[in-house]
């Protein structure tokens, strides 16, 4: 039996994989296990992203948090680092975001972080899967005035928008800045703290119907938004995804600027200010040659881990680090916030322009991408982490890492949130790596089908 938690939680097509009563299940194991240790009665923060099976799953899984003795604050429509914010501020036990994140609008997930909003650790997410899969074994349901509540609240939004512009002190009066919210939960705040910093903000994507999230905009479809940043002549573009807890950028000429290069940017502007703890920066093994070798040029150490931002979160809090992040625009600022934060990252990239005076592409030239091939094979979700036990797979994954020894990478990894394994090569010949991408994740799909 594959585990329920993936990467970022638990994902599925809602009302078919994601039911009701899954959620209604998470809701009750997450208020045991998150508040265990507290005698009181339990708090848990609710958001979700805008999809329309949103308020299907919050009020399951509010319900059956409820019918465990657990109250809950509903705060509708936030960005997932906004949960994870306000949980910490407000002192509750728990938070919860109902989202997927890129993923089209049929899927849905629920991702909880800890009452410190910290996404949780494996072993925690193990024992509310147990506790569920025990049917709830030993937990007591209470009656009466031992019920939980819920609580709604209109009013988290602006508190998540004045903190977040705390985090720099620049005035972006002056600066033309194309905003794609990708009709999902940035779609307030990312452009409300833009404006309140004095930007002049042309937003597109940002009418939200429940249906359209992600659909051809945002982070994942950055055509349009490179074509609207030339057009107006604007200063830069920002791309959310649908839960805002990733950005990417497009510079002056329509070009996109990637997560490695962001971080790098930034990187380099906070060692130059001495506030880059360890002179580290944490990545994961998917970032860009070029950009650990952008490391090793400006004297910052590039620390690897596994793929998924909470990993690199793990490695930062062992470390003490401060900024981390994945290419995908996954970037963690640990002084502001305790997870990815898109709105954070668009800030904090301003601050460096405004500062240094430079255009996005001269800034964006501190780290040369190589070209990078990316091709995810589609297999069966509960094979997907056995790839390797395939002879034909593992001596067609070896020949080609030999082939590219010493002129690039080659890389393989089953996705933690989709039925894929994915084929990554980087290299200088563009056309050849896209053809042996193709050809991998050819076969893997042909003998894991």
């Amino acid at each position: 039996m594959s585990r329920m938690f993936g990467t970022d939680g638990v994902r599925g097509v809602a009302n078919e994989e994601l039911t009701p009563e899954l959620a209604m299940k998470l809701g009750q194991a997450g208020a045991c296990v998150l508040s265990k240790e507290n005698q009181h009665k339990p708090t848990i923060m609710v958001g979700c992203d805008t999809r329309l099976s949103g308020d299907m799953l919050a009020n399951a899984l509010m319900a059956g948090a409820c019918s465990v003795g657990a109250n809950c604050v509903y705060v509708g429509v936030l960005p997932t680092p906004a949960i994870a914010y306000l949980t910490k501020k407000y002192k509750v036990d728990a938070g919860v975001v109902i989202s997927a994140s890129h993923n089209p609008v049929e899927f849905n997930g629920i991702k909880f972080f800890d009452g410190n909003g910290y996404k949780l650790p494996d072993a925690l997410e193990d024992e509310i899967e147990a506790l569920i899969n025990s049917n709830m074994q030993g937990v007591k349901f209470p009656i009466g005035a031992g019920v939980g509540k819920v609580k709604y609240r209109s009013d988290a939004r602006e508190e998540y928008i004045n903190h977040s512009i705390k985090a720099i002190s620049s005035d972006l009066s002056g600066l033309k800045i194309v905003v794609d919210t990708a009709e999902g939960a940035a779609y307030y705040t990312s452009v409300e703290a833009l404006k309140e910093l004095g930007a002049n903000v042309i937003a597109i994507h940002n009418s939200p119907d429940g249906t359209n999230i992600n659909a051809n905009c945002g982070s994942t479809h950055m055509e349009e938004l490179m074509a609207r940043v030339v057009y107006e002549k604007a200063d830069l573009g920002l791309a959310f995804d649908g839960d805002a807890d990733r950005l990417l950028a497009v510079d002056e000429n329509g070009k996109e600027v990637n997560g490695d290069q962001i971080m790098g940017i930034i990187g380099n502007y906070m060692k130059k200010k001495g506030t880059l703890k360890k002179n580290t920066i944490v990545a994961t093994i998917m970032s860009n040659l070029g950009f650990f070798q952008m490391g090793e040029k400006e004297k910052i150490h590039i620390e690897q881990t596994k793929v998924g931002d909470r990993y690199v979160l793990e490695r930062m809090k062992e470390i003490g680090a401060n900024l981390g992040g994945e290419q995908s625009g996954h970037i963690i600022f640990l002084d502001d916030n305790t997870t990815g934060d898109g709105l954070l990252s668009a800030l904090h990239l301003l601050e460096v322009m405004v500062e240094s005076k430079k255009s996005l592409s001269e800034l964006a030239s501190i780290v040369t991408i190589l070209p990078q091939a990316l091709v995810g094979a589609h297999v069966p979700n509960h094979k997907k982490e056995t790839y390797m036990e395939y002879p034909e797979i593992a001596d067609a994954i070896k020949e080609l890492t030999a082939k590219f020894a010493g002129k690039g990478r080659v890389l393989i990894r089953p996705s933690g949130t989709e039925p894929l394994v994915r084929v990554m090569i980087e290299g200088n010949d563009e056309e050849l790596i896209k053809t042996e991408a193709k050809k991998l994740a050819s076969l893997i799909e042909e003998v894991m089908l």
